[in-house]
């Protein structure tokens, strides 16, 4: 029957043999009644289906039964309980488990297929968790619900490569509690979280802890780039006194003393340290001015153990005229050379022929800046931290000529620097090669002569060198936990602020 409104009606009557009780399966003899049900059927074309079905009640003969009617159900088309047909049901729950609720329930109604958010969500159940963990639990790894604030731990069977728990925080307690209810787990793949290890010291003192192998180097990557910051004027005073700047035979007027330029960086700078040391000084805690200033700990950190003058110097240094630095030598020569009588017009021209392609005003803004006396310094041509760790970081055979001489220039600027290049080649070589057994031999060389971020580090690995050595000599790691990391916060990012965790659990859980 076609309905005016774009809806297709199929009337429809069960024909099939009497059906079993749903308790003690005894086939029914005796018809009860008769009723209708109307379904919601998969759409034809661009229309709705609706199903009107009618099927029969049946007696439960059997005296022990505590049934006494139920209702036949039609195979592949009807359930219990159920509006939607079988085949439309396992479409709602395919585009819910993708989508979840909102997100899913717009094109639902673009594809005519009837079902709100609360019909989509309902049929979603978590699956049953296993009595027993897997016997290889590589996933001990945390997401943010709201970074910085609140975050849970994702559980990954390394084996299977799937999900088998998430749990709501990740406290060794919860963790602990987790491994009481599931036992079985032999080896369980972590990073350099400590509640982990607390967790399965109490929990499952027998299972063998395996520290990631990809958290190490990149943990030790961080200590090295650390280095590198703090000897940054090492590089820099080498790299000022090999520039040589040709000037003039003229007699030189000299520039008035460099004074900072009152910037909005340098006040905030300014006032960001002031603060900060105020609170310090009322003993607050690091992480209590964090909150009340609204700040990273790290950078609270930073501006608690550096000098007033070396983050004003960094912050006027942040944002340099890329386009003008080349040819700041020559500018600061003929503005001596002329005893400042020079005008922008006339060196902007002469800057412009040899190869300057920026504007007039960057020109004026400098020249102004000189006889204000509030000129940037000429900055030193040095690689940036993050750029030497990856030269120390990658194998040595991957670097171009010009990298190689240059990282090799920054070892003869900084002994501090050479020396954090050693270890980190020589770890990230035990990692290549799982060479685990020399694992001591290196903390107690770091732990001799290193610099004092590559020192932290090896006492963070002293702490705990069984499960260091496990992971630099089994083949087991957390690799398998990145990807499905990443899937749960794609999930989270869609939906959880406007649903529970218990949804958030139920999608990841669901393997599509």
């Amino acid at each position: 029957m076609n309905d005016s409104s774009g809806i297709l009606v199929v009337e429809a009557v069960s024909t099939a043999r009497p059906g079993r009780c749903p308790n003690c399966r005894k086939q029914a003899r005796r018809v009860h009644s008769t009723y209708q049900r109307t379904l919601d059927e998969r759409p034809l074309g661009s229309r709705r289906v609706i199903v009107r079905l009618r099927v029969r009640r049946y007696f439960c003969d059997r005296e022990s039964c505590s049934r006494t009617t139920f209702v036949e159900q039609v195979p592949g088309l009807s359930t219990r309980y159920r509006r939607s047909s079988t085949g439309l049901a396992g479409w709602l729950r395919s585009i819910a488990i993708e989508l979840g609720g909102r997100p899913a329930a717009r094109p639902s109604r673009r594809l005519r297929l009837a079902g709100g958010r609360t019909r989509l969500l309902r049929p979603l159940t978590a699956p049953t968790v296993p009595d027993r963990a897997p016997r290889v639990l590589g996933g001990v790894d945390e997401f943010a619900f709201r970074k910085g604030c609140t975050y849970g731990t994702v559980l990954v069977d390394v084996e299977a490569g799937r999900v088998v728990d998430v749990l709501p925080d990740r406290s060794s307690e919860t963790f602990a509690t987790w491994l009481t209810k599931h036992p079985g787990v032999e080896i369980i793949c972590r990073d350099r979280a400590t509640a982990c290890t607390k967790a399965v010291k109490e929990a499952a003192p027998n299972a063998l802890e395996v520290a990631d192998r990809w958290h190490l180097p990149r943990n030790l990557s961080a200590e090295v780039e650390k280095t590198c910051h703090q000897h940054r004027g090492c590089l820099r005073k080498r790299a000022e006194e090999e520039t040589v700047t040709e000037v003039p035979e003229a007699a030189p007027m000299l520039l008035p003393p460099a004074e900072l330029p009152r910037t909005q960086i340098i006040e905030r700078t300014r006032h960001r340290y002031e603060d900060i040391h105020r609170l310090l000084e009322k003993r607050w805690t690091i992480s209590a001015i964090a909150r009340r200033l609204n700040l990273d700990r790290k950078t609270v950190r930073r501006f608690r153990d550096t000098d007033l003058d070396e983050l004003l110097a960094s912050a006027r240094d942040r944002r340099p005229n890329g386009v003008l630095e080349p040819f700041k030598a020559y500018l600061n020569a003929r503005f001596t050379e002329a005893q400042g009588q020079v005008s922008g017009a006339r060196l902007f021209l002469e800057i412009h022929e040899r190869g300057y392609r920026g504007s007039h005003q960057v020109v004026r803004k400098h020249l102004a800046a000189l006889r204000a006396g509030t000129a940037e310094p000429i900055r030193a041509d040095i690689p940036s931290p993050r750029e030497i760790t990856s030269w120390i970081m990658r194998p040595r055979e991957t670097l171009t000529e010009s990298q190689d001489e240059r990282l090799l220039q920054v070892r003869l600027a900084c002994p501090d620097i050479t020396r954090a290049c050693d270890l980190a080649r020589a770890f990230a070589d035990l990692v290549r090669h799982r060479r685990g057994f020399l694992l001591l031999e290196w903390i107690r060389q770091a732990e001799q002569d290193a610099p004092k971020p590559m020192q932290g580090f090896a006492g963070f690995l002293r702490q705990g060198p069984d499960a260091v050595t496990a992971g630099l000599t089994l083949p087991w790691s957390s690799g398998a936990v990145e990807g499905n990391v990443n899937r749960v916060k794609t999930l989270k990012r869609a939906m959880y602020d406007r649903a529970s965790f218990s949804l958030l659990r139920t999608r990841v859980l669901i393997r599509p």
